[in-house]
């Protein structure tokens, strides 16, 4: 069928009449029709995400019943005659809460108890709680720092990780094996269970016995937070008053969650301007550091007090870096470091981590971008102990009582690291140059090229085939010694033009490295109309030189690699 048979099927039943008011006038305007039918929403690295509205691209009361009722007969032909349980969590989003209670609604009329947050949570609590209460799966609703246009509909498993294969493909082919009027919406009432506040309890006390580590005064550590009016101000302030922090600055104005998000022009704590309000509060204060959640509290963005009375914003690299140090050193002075441990991050953040990994002589796992994969580590290694994780893109995680970033357990473990480097007369930045001068000084940036709609896919798409088709022998000059396509699962060595595979799921992914030991990736958004560019940069430390004179140095080498390829 074309676009305009697909929205006609939109304007009768199953459809409720609102559904079909808003398709009859969407046929007046062919290019928002066309964006809104031309395909069906598609699992990305995290879950299906879109703008809300009607279409079979939208998200909707629809396409969210839809892919909850596949899960349904997905979870009984998994688990066949035995209790299925479900637990449902939302944010801050616009609908969030409406959609939350049908996909409940879908859960209970297929048969399945349904346990449903009361009031919005961060997204890492429902990992929690879905091995807490044992359940079978869990689904949130949210997108997370997408703007609030977007709302999504994530899926985790039993284990708490989101869906990773095979899974994943059997629940797509399970959903589109649904049509509309398949979908259940008649809700059995004895069915739903709504959580109040004991899951709260026991997921807050957890995040403490996780990541509270230091020795210092946290009486004499001030901070300032910003949930950018999401969900974590449920959540961060009492886990920090528990570890017996006292002096926390909650910044007001974005206190209040709120979907419109009116403060800040992304809610996403990797761009500086989220965090510019709360780090003027914190001047005002002379406060020692500043954390900012996204929506849905699995990314955490921090400033620190540098000596003048500045803030830098760091990125997730650096942060990263210094959390695992940390909890190495931790590990090591309580006798705990055994050979039996290992730490993880995704193909396109900093190899530091490697590096790092090494220095303390415990494992080092790599896996695809998105935090699922780290998730599936923890499971796939039992024998192994998993003490910390994360990605580039500002997400963390401290131990495996949660199989997702957690920007809770993240956040104390922020306040940890800088409230023991002030007793001992040292910063967070101090950390961070310390972790250099053992591995080496490492730098790294991010491009995010947007390109909506369907010419923008195909804009994407083709670049990153002429990328895979035509690959470059130098970027800036420097000679390209390596080639990894994880769609082929193919590394190639250009040195001596030799291909060995690649031990990891497929996934749209180019990664080139040089000669001088830099790296640039490039892969397309799992959850926005984007396509990223990743650098890594690398050079000794030289104890010499200033921190900002080398760091300029390696910007500027990122620049010319930036200059070559991360253009459209």
């Amino acid at each position: 069928m074309n676009i305009k048979e697909i929205a006609t099927q939109w304007t009768k039943s199953p459809f409720d009449a609102e559904t079909q008011e808003e398709v009859e006038k969407l046929m007046e305007r062919p290019k928002a029709l066309e964006d809104a039918f031309y395909k069906d929403l598609e699992f990305g690295t995290g879950g299906m995400r879109g703008i809300m509205g009607v279409g079979t691209n939208r998200i909707n009361k629809y396409t969210i019943g839809k892919n909850t009722q596949g899960l349904s007969n997905y979870l009984k032909s998994c688990f066949g005659s035995k209790p299925i349980k479900a637990v449902v969590a939302y944010d801050c989003r616009h609908n969030s809460d409406t959609l939350a209670r049908v996909v409940a609604d879908v859960f209970t009329a297929n048969g399945i108890a349904c346990y449903l947050f009361s009031a919005l949570r961060p997204t890492p609590e429902l990992s929690f709680a879905v091995r807490h209460l044992n359940a079978q799966c869990g689904i949130v609703l949210t997108a997370s720092h997408n703007p609030p246009e977007y709302n999504g509909f994530k899926v985790y498993w039993e284990d708490g990780g989101q869906l990773v294969p095979p899974q994943d493909s059997e629940l797509t082919e399970a959903i589109n094996k649904v049509y509309f009027n398949d979908i259940q919406f008649e809700s059995q009432p004895d069915l739903l269970h709504w959580i109040d506040n004991d899951i709260d309890v026991a997921y807050q006390n957890t995040v403490v016995e996780e990541a509270k580590w230091s020795t210092g005064n946290r009486d004499d550590f001030q901070l300032v937070f910003t949930p950018l009016h999401g969900t974590s101000v449920t959540a961060i302030p009492p886990v920090l008053k528990k570890a017996g922090y006292t002096k926390i600055h909650t910044l007001q104005i974005q206190a209040t969650p709120d979907g419109d998000f009116p403060t800040v022009s992304s809610p996403n704590p990797e761009e500086p301007q989220a965090l510019e309000m709360a780090i003027e509060k914190a001047k005002e204060i002379d406060a020692d550091m500043v954390i900012g959640t996204d929506p849905d509290c699995d990314r955490l963005g921090i400033a620190i007090k540098l000596d003048k009375g500045d803030y830098l914003l760091l990125n997730g690299n650096q942060t990263m870096l210094v959390m695992t140090d940390f909890l190495l050193k931790k590990w090591s002075e309580h006798g705990k470091l055994s050979g039996d441990e290992f730490v993880a991050s995704t193909i396109v953040s900093t190899p530091a981590m490697a590096k790092l990994a090494a220095h303390w002589n415990v494992q080092f796992k790599e896996c695809l971008t998105g935090f699922k994969w780290i998730a599936k580590l923890i499971n796939d290694f039992p024998d192994l102990a998993f003490i910390g994780g994360g990605e580039e893109s500002f997400g963390y995680l401290v131990g495996d009582k949660v199989r997702d970033k957690d920007a809770v357990s993240a956040a104390l473990l922020a306040c940890e690291i800088a409230v023991e480097a002030k007793a001992n007369g040292k910063t967070f930045l101090d950390l961070l140059l310390d972790c250099y001068r053992k591995i080496g000084m490492y730098e790294e940036r991010l491009i995010s090229i947007k390109k909506a709609g369907k010419e923008g896919a195909e804009i994407i798409a083709k670049t990153l085939n002429d990328y895979r088709n035509n690959p470059p022998k130098t970027i800036s000059g420097i000679p390209v010694v390596a080639l990894e396509d994880y769609l082929t699962s193919i590394r190639r060595d250009l040195h001596n033009d030799t291909d060995t595979p690649i031990d990891m799921p497929k996934s749209n992914v180019l990664i080139f490295y040089l000669e001088d030991g830099s790296k640039a990736a490039l892969r397309p958004s799992g959850t926005e109309p984007k396509i990223k560019f990743y650098f890594s940069v690398n050079q000794p430390f030289n104890n010499k030189n200033s921190w900002e004179e080398q760091r300029a140095v390696l910007q500027e080498k990122i620049d010319n690699l930036q200059k070559e390829i991360a253009t459209l």
